[in-house]
């Protein structure tokens, strides 16, 4: 017995319960699940590099004439996202299927593509101005790219 009056037992066995009820509280024994992961800052880069990809792919299927001027353009975008992604830790996104739209004239379709070249490298180099110091070189790479296409595309 201790000087409280009580038995050892009933002092170690009070001791427990508090014990678990304050792990309880903690969320250690919660069943909820944990809130998902914020997505990487670097995501929409990812995926507009996607997109550009699978823009430059379908212009060059719609006019086989410019294939051989947009391929590499296209191969470009892979990379970056093929980059990204491992940077980010996770996977390539697909580009997922789109609808096809009508066929332009080259020159449209040309000026299309440097405009959203223009409009991409605008976002590289916004995130890259945010980005911490171990991946600026990529995104700097990478709205470098992208004036470089703009400027093929003229």
């Amino acid at each position: 017995m201790f000087a409280t009056g009580h038995p050892r037992r009933q002092v170690l066995a009070g001791a427990a319960v508090l014990g678990v009820g304050g792990l309880t509280g903690c969320g250690l024994f919660d069943d909820d699940p944990e809130p998902p992961a914020a997505p990487d800052p670097l995501q929409p880069l990812l995926d507009e590099a996607v997109a550009l990809a699978a823009s430059y792919d379908r212009a060059a299927a719609a006019q086989p004439g410019l294939a051989t001027r947009l391929t590499p353009l296209a191969d470009d975008h892979r990379a970056h996202a093929a980059e990204l992604a491992r940077l980010i830790g996770g996977t390539l996104p697909s580009a997922g299927a789109s609808a096809s739209a009508p066929v332009a004239a080259a020159a449209g379709t040309i000026a299309s593509l440097r405009a959203a070249e223009q409009a991409a490298q605008r976002s590289a180099v916004a995130a890259c101005k945010a980005a911490p110091a171990d991946r600026a070189a990529l995104i700097g790479s990478i709205a470098a790219c992208r004036a470089t296409h703009a400027e093929a595309l003229r």
